[in-house]
């Protein structure tokens, strides 16, 4: 994702405390942020209302819901299709496909419109522009039994 949060933890240790002051009723401890103060209460505060709370404060809305969004990737394209494909990334509102083949690639360019319909209809419209699908990286010919150092590619195959 391109929005870096400013000093992210990638251990989750600082949602963690934030979500922990925000059951206490503590103030944050980071930039104060206007937000509606409820009255103090016995009962207790649900763990998922507490962090849907800090995932709006933060700005890691529409994160969260492209990464659970594409946990569910078998259900957008169909499991043939995910059985042979998988998402490697979100730029820019840029989705990134990575095919197992090229015959695989090709059939899900065609879907790819369709994919972004249904993003963005479960996204919000914008959040998906466009979907790139790659096929399989090629193998390096510089290593193994069969390569001539500093020769580079040549025509093996006689």
């Amino acid at each position: 994702m391109t929005d870096q949060p400013r000093d992210h933890d990638p251990q989750g240790m600082d949602v963690a405390r934030r979500i922990a002051r925000a059951a206490r009723g503590a103030a944050p401890k980071s930039a104060p942020k206007k937000r509606p103060s409820s009255p103090r209460t016995d009962e207790p505060t649900l763990l998922g209302d507490l962090l849907k709370e800090v995932i709006e404060e933060e700005g890691w809305t529409r994160e969260v819901n492209i990464h659970q969004l594409l946990a569910r990737w078998p259900a957008l394209v169909g499991p043939v299709n995910a059985a042979h494909s998988q998402p490697v990334g979100y730029s820019d509102t840029v989705l990134t496909v990575r095919a197992e083949s090229s015959t695989w690639a090709s059939s899900l360019r065609t879907i790819a419109p369709q994919l972004v319909a249904v993003l963005n209809e479960q996204l919000g419209q914008g959040t998906v522009t466009r979907v790139t699908v790659i096929g399989p990286e090629a193998p390096s010919w510089k290593k193994g039994h069969r390569s001539v150092p500093g020769r580079g590619p040549r025509d093996t195959y006689g």
